[in-house]
Parts: structure tokens; C-alpha cells; sequence
């Protein structure tokens, strides 16, 4: 059988499943993401958003936390760390291309590092998750589960790009190419952010948040069964709208929402480049 189908099989017996087959098939599953052979969802462009989900990945990912031990991890006797262990640290080395400056950070096994990612501390990088070459995950900043980031996207400090592990079919939060994820943003539900957008700082974004295009008068919001999707090139700047109906008209509230302001051009991307002194 295929790791989809061994995968698929015993995810549908639950806790009935055999403990032993679980947890090799969770080794192999960890083994195929960390090498970037596998990956919680893809680009299709077939599909509406032009991404798919591999839901049997997540069934996968859900596997290594039901049938997983709980053992002291603790490293070099710093700290005090216990967890399952289905669900150990990934294996970094010189050879991997990647920087982790030394502080606090941490990268489940599991999770695709790209050549060239910078992960400055502390920040963490859930199982299932993907990211891309040349990006940068800041400090404060958290990648969760089965998120996939695209190449050369700064995720900056503070940000955080939410997980979606259940349900398995919902397409987790994508991030595509050139993004620039502002601080303290939070990016959360399945949304997608299409390549070469800009949030600003303190921006926040879930699958049910409309967007107000300013620059073309319409509101960007998801459809039934699939997610919130930014333009490719929007400039995204957190904003608020008047509550229009009962107490809070009255009080004069407000609720905050994500505005486009316009799209990105020169000026924006010389702004928002990715320092290469760094590297």
C-alpha cells in the first residue's frame, strides 16, 4: 500500500488502529515532509485558489499526536521540555542551508526548511509546515501547522501565520511568494495571501474578515467552502468600519477591518525588500 492509503487506513480506525504501524507510518510521513518531498497542501492550478489540500497528510500529522509517548526532550540539560515522541525537533545541520541564530527557537521535524531561511529568536516552526527558500522568520513570529510559506516572504516579528490542522479537508493558511507579513500581523483560517502582497503592521486576517478595496470600491470576502483570498500585489493596512446597527450605532463603535490602499509599485517594494546585508 501507498503511504496515502496506510495513512488513510488507519486514521479511520482510530484508537483501534495499531499502535506500532501508527507510529512507523508517522516516522515515514515526518521523514517525506522534512525532505520537502511531501506537503500538507500544493499549488493546483486547477483549483479555484490554486492550491489543494492533501487531507490524508493531516490525517497523517493528527496520527503522530494520538499515538505518541510522552518523554523528557530536554536538550544539553538547558530548560525543561517533555512532548510525544512522535513529534520530536527537526534535525538541523550545517549542510541544511539554514540559519537558526542561536536563542530560544524551535522546528518540529516534520516542517520543510528551504534553502537559505533565516529563523531569528525565538520563533517556531510547527510539523507540516513549509517554508520556502530565502525567507525570514523574525522574532516573536510562529509558522503553525501545515502553513505554507512561499519563497523570499519576511515574516515579520510578532507575526503570527495560524495553523489548520482540523478540519483535515480545510485548506490551511498559504503564503505565496514575495510577501511581506508586517508585525504583529496574524494571519489565521485558511486564508491565502497571494504573492507580492503587503500587510502592514498590525494587520489581521481570518476566513470570515472582509477586505474593503478602496482603490476599486468593492469588498473582498471568502465564498462558501473556500477561503479569504488577498490580491496578488494588495498593500493591506488594518483599518475600522462603523457598527451600523443597534447599541453600537448608538455608542458610535467601531470594528476594525483590513483595508487595501493600493497596490504594490516600486516605491512599496523598495520599502519592503528583504535586506541581503543579513545574509
Amino acid at each position: 500500500m501507498t503511504l496515502q492509503v496506510r495513512i488513510e487506513t488507519l486514521f479511520a480506525q482510530g484508537a483501534d488502529a495499531p499502535r506500532d504501524e501508527a507510529r512507523s507510518v508517522v516516522k515515514q510521513l515526518r521523514d517525506a515532509l522534512s525532505a520537502g518531498a511531501l506537503r500538507a497542501a500544493e499549488p493546483d492550478v486547477s483549483a479555484p485558489t490554486g492550491w489543494r489540500v492533501n487531507a490524508w497528510v493531516k490525517q497523517g500529522i493528527l496520527l503522530a499526536f494520538r499515538f505518541g509517548t510522552v518523554i523528557d526532550q530536554t536538550a544539553d540539560g538547558r530548560g525543561l521540555f517533555f512532548d510525544k515522541d512522535t513529534l520530536p525537533l527537526k534535525p538541523l545541520g550545517v549542510a541544511s542551508g539554514v540559519r537558526v541564530v542561536p536563542g530560544g527557537s524551535s522546528v518540529r521535524d516534520g516542517a520543510y526548511l528551504g534553502r537559505g531561511v533565516i529563523c531569528m529568536p525565538p520563533m517556531y516552526v510547527n510539523i507540516g509546515a513549509w517554508v520556502d527558500d530565502e525567507s525570514l522568520i523574525d522574532s516573536h513570529a510562529l509558522v503553525g501547522s501545515c502553513a505554507q510559506v512561499g519563497k523570499r516572504v519576511h515574516v515579520s516579528a510578532a507575526a503570527q501565520i495560524g495553523g489548520v490542522l482540523e478540519p483535515v479537508g480545510a485548506l490551511p493558511v498559504i503564503v505565496e511568494d514575495d510577501v511581506m507579513i508586517g508585525g504583529n500581523c496574524g494571519v489565521y483560517e485558511g486564508t491565502v495571501i497571494k504573492r507580492r502582497a503587503v500587510l502592514a503592521a498590525g494587520t489581521i486576517i481570518t476566513g470570515s474578515t472582509p477586505i474593503y478595496d478602496v482603490t476599486s470600491g468593492t469588498i473582498l470576502r471568502a465564498s462558501p467552502g473556500e477561503p479569504l483570498i488577498v490580491p496578488e500585489g494588495a498593500v493591506v493596512v488594518p483599518g475600522s468600519r462603523p457598527i451600523e446597527s443597534g447599541a453600537g450605532k448608538d455608542w458610535g463603535l467601531c470594528v476594525s477591518t483590513p483595508i487595501i490602499v493600493k497596490y504594490r509599485d516600486a516605491r512599496t517594494s523598495a520599502r519592503t525588500a528583504l535586506e541581503q546585508w543579513i545574509r
